[in-house]
């Protein structure tokens, strides 16, 4: 089992920069891939970005691509979001979440029902 605790939340302007950390308690973190998912008001949580447990591969949202980059250091058992260029749009709680059925795979295991483990959630605000 594995908890997770999300911060590096904010207000930013639109065009500026944030990065997300994910932080892990426990040994097995290393051995699961990594998402991260944003939920936005009245809105279902929608799939961001993924790493697999080597931190080799990574898939995004086409809606992030190119802007936001995922990679993680198993040695400090985190997991890091960089935000770029960011829009109103990207207003969202942003979620970290843990997925050890599969450590390898980056394509497809786009939805939550996927991931076992998940933290608190983080506030992101864009302001235009």
């Amino acid at each position: 089992q594995v908890q997770l605790v999300e911060s590096g939340g904010g207000l930013v302007q639109a065009g500026g920069s944030l990065s997300l950390s994910c932080a892990a308690s426990g040994r097995a973190f290393s051995r699961y891939a990594m998402g991260w998912f944003r939920q936005a008001p009245g809105k279902e949580r929608e799939f961001v970005a993924r790493i697999s447990w080597s931190g080799s591969n990574t898939g995004y949202a086409d809606s992030v691509k190119g802007r936001f980059t995922i990679s993680r250091d198993n040695a400090k058992n985190t997991v890091y979001l960089q935000m770029n260029s960011l829009k109103p749009e990207d207003t969202a709680v942003y979620y970290c979440a843990a997925d050890p059925r599969s450590p390898t795979t980056v394509t497809g295991r786009i939805h939550a029902p996927e991931y076992d483990y998940w933290g608190q959630g983080t506030q992101v605000t864009v302001s235009s």
